[in-house]
């Protein structure tokens, strides 16, 4: 059975479009995709989240520092400190063109040239799994005035808490 391109081009949007984000759940639950976490020392964590296609980057790094909201103040502690932080890079998602030429043998065995164009359409937000991670160190009282790299428990979960995605949201 053959598809016309345009038929399949329209399969392949449909089903991109049933992809849905990873939701904010501990990585041992379902699929492997979630956040983990690792105790390095009394107050220094480890926070890991792993994200499927549909979830993008900036997704990734919020729900891991809602983790570390959440266990910062789980652990008694009132600001925390990010010590060293990676992330998957956001990707441009916009169309793309390509023109290509090329050579093959037709029907009749005979050789034939041609050119192709292409347009290529983004469906997803990234190209590919969005990971982010952070070591953290859990502090008690208010978090030093100016320091870029220190956050309030309390007002990460409260800003970032209303854009958490959970299972079965």
């Amino acid at each position: 059975m053959s598809f016309p391109p345009l038929a399949a081009a329209a399969l392949a949007l449909a089903l991109a479009a049933c992809a849905s984000p990873t939701p904010y759940q501990p990585a041992w639950v379902g699929d492997g995709y979630g956040y983990s976490e690792q105790r390095i020392e009394e107050n220094r964590v480890r926070i890991s989240f792993a994200g499927n296609s549909a979830t993008s980057p900036e997704t990734a790094w919020n729900y891991v520092l809602h983790r570390a909201a959440e266990l910062t103040l789980a652990r008694g502690g009132d600001h925390f400190i990010v010590a060293s932080r990676s992330r998957t890079p956001d990707y441009a998602a916009g169309p793309s063109t390509r023109v290509g030429t090329g050579v093959g043998v037709g029907s009749g065995g005979r050789m034939r040239t041609g050119w192709s164009l292409g347009l290529g359409l983004p469906v997803a937000q990234s190209a590919g799994p969005a990971e982010a991670s952070a070591e953290i160190v859990i502090r008690r009282g208010p978090k030093p005035e100016g320091a870029a790299d220190a956050f309030d428990a309390r007002e990460v979960t409260k800003n970032l808490g209303p854009q958490i995605l959970r299972p079965g949201e």
